[in-house]
């Protein structure tokens, strides 16, 4: 049980917080992760007095610079690589329109009451008399064991009183690969309306802590489940359900949207491009329709969906900024591989995905693998084999043709010094007109051949005008 408390600071903060009269003990999640073997983060510090002057006499004991909080009764310190923060133990009281508690002081019994779950009231003590001893009052060491997520006190209280805890109950049964009880589920569900007063940025931390899960679905079918999808997430929600006509049916995209999630996850791939997976058939619902002849259609929903991504990220406080656009990207794109596989590999296909999908060729390419999720293997074999053609001839185009965020050997303002052209519609037509004949192969990435195809391009569309000597 000492052995996570061997680091020396530990008895150091014991030895401080007496000098200051009170008791100390380190708890929550440093106590959770320890007892789970899970990686070790920052070290929260509950003192049963003023956390802030325990901070202050540790910090000018190890020499670090200590950060105040008065507002929250809070102080954070940095020393050899670890971060801890100190807070005096506390009571907390709501109001129903507010996550914002009224806080005074109280014992270590009260601040663990106010604990979101049991997994996370447990503390080690820190005092010369029984440190290390674990102490749980809710039996969270149980719960630990047993993978249960449950509230120490009422959960209907608890959900309440911070209806942040609803998301950070699914997010730590999905992290944590753990099961919420029943009685916590269905209070979520009965608490749900609550989440309105939460902002949205906390809620997207959390949400971002599920994205980077090993299997971050569980944690969009347990928002599914508790009727926190819809009021959250609305996007997604619409994803869902099946429609037949004609003995016709779609499937259901949201549960496809998740196993692609899943597979980009298992894939290795980061979190914007879990994001990309989850966004990838947003539009679905907007374009969906009828056709007598072939059945349900969702014509265009790449295009429609990559331009949703940037209200999405608003939205749901994602950072609009190259992340943003890395998904705009490989929505846009990511039927391109999958037709490609279906009608077969042509060089000129090829060097304009490549072109396209630039240095996110590789990301594109999981998420489009990521996104085979058929039941029938013999269908996805097919599939997989046929990317695999599709990728040894971007290698090939890519080793000769140099395509691959490539620039013309024309640039535009070579176009308007050889014919005396100020910025204009005609130099951008040119200049496109190599890209493209590039991209299809017409010519060889090659300066002397371009040359002579803008010559060319240019009597056609300019015919007044000649290349100056």
């Amino acid at each position: 049980m000492n052995a996570p408390l061997s680091n020396p600071i530990f008895r150091l903060i014991g030895q401080t917080a007496a000098e200051c009269g009170c008791r100390a003990y380190v708890i929550g999640g440093f106590v959770r992760d320890c007892l789970l073997g899970r990686p070790l983060g920052d070290i929260d510090v509950v003192v049963t007095g003023s956390g802030i002057e325990v901070a202050e006499r540790l910090g000018k004991k190890v020499r670090a610079k200590v950060s105040v909080f008065k507002n929250f009764g809070t102080a954070s310190l940095k020393t050899k690589g670890l971060e801890l923060e100190f807070v005096g133990a506390r009571k907390e009281s709501y109001r129903a329109d507010s996550r914002n508690p009224s806080v005074e002081c109280g014992s270590l019994e009260d601040d663990q009451n106010r604990r979101d779950f049991t997994i996370n009231a447990m503390a080690f003590s820190l005092n010369d008399d029984d440190f290390g001893t674990l102490v749980d009052p809710f039996d969270g060491m149980s719960d630990l064991q047993n993978g249960i997520i449950r509230t120490p006190l009422d959960p209907d209280t608890t959900f309440s009183d911070d209806p942040l805890r609803m998301v950070r109950a699914i997010r730590f049964a999905t992290q944590l690969d753990m099961r919420i009880t029943d009685e916590c589920m269905e209070s979520i569900r009965r608490n749900r309306e609550r989440i309105a007063i939460i902002s949205r940025e906390r809620i997207t931390t959390e949400t971002r802590k599920i994205i980077c899960s090993s299997t971050p679905s569980r944690g969009f079918f347990l928002f599914d489940k508790t009727g926190l999808l819809e009021l959250i997430y609305p996007d997604l929600h619409r994803l869902k359900g099946v429609e037949k006509r004609d003995g016709r049916a779609h499937k259901d995209n949201f549960i496809h949207t998740l196993k692609v999630l899943d597979n980009v996850a298992r894939s290795g791939g980061d979190e914007w491009l879990r994001w990309a997976a989850l966004l990838h058939d947003i539009a679905k619902p907007r374009t969906k329709a009828w056709d007598n002849r072939i059945g349900w259609t969702f014509h265009n929903h790449e295009f429609v969906g990559s331009r949703m991504v940037r209200g999405i990220f608003n939205a749901w406080r994602l950072p609009l900024d190259h992340k943003m656009k890395f998904v705009e990207k490989m929505v846009l794109l990511h039927l391109r591989p999958i037709v490609l596989a279906d009608e077969g590999v042509t060089d000129s296909a090829v060097r304009r995905l490549l072109f396209d999908a630039g240095d996110d060729t590789e990301a594109l390419m999981t998420l489009c693998r990521a996104d085979i999720t058929s039941g029938n293997g013999e269908k996805v074999a097919r599939y997989l084999r046929n990317f695999d053609l599709v990728e040894q001839k971007m290698r090939q185009i890519e080793e000769k043709d140099r395509i691959r965020n490539f620039q013309p050997p024309i640039t535009g303002q070579m176009i308007m010094q050889t014919y005396g052209l100020p910025p204009c519609a005609e130099v951008g037509q040119i200049k496109n007109a190599i890209k493209d004949a590039i991209l299809d192969g017409v010519i060889d990435n090659d300066y002397s051949q371009a040359y002579e195809l803008m010559v060319k391009i240019a009597a056609e569309i300019i015919p007044d005008k000649k290349p100056l000597p």
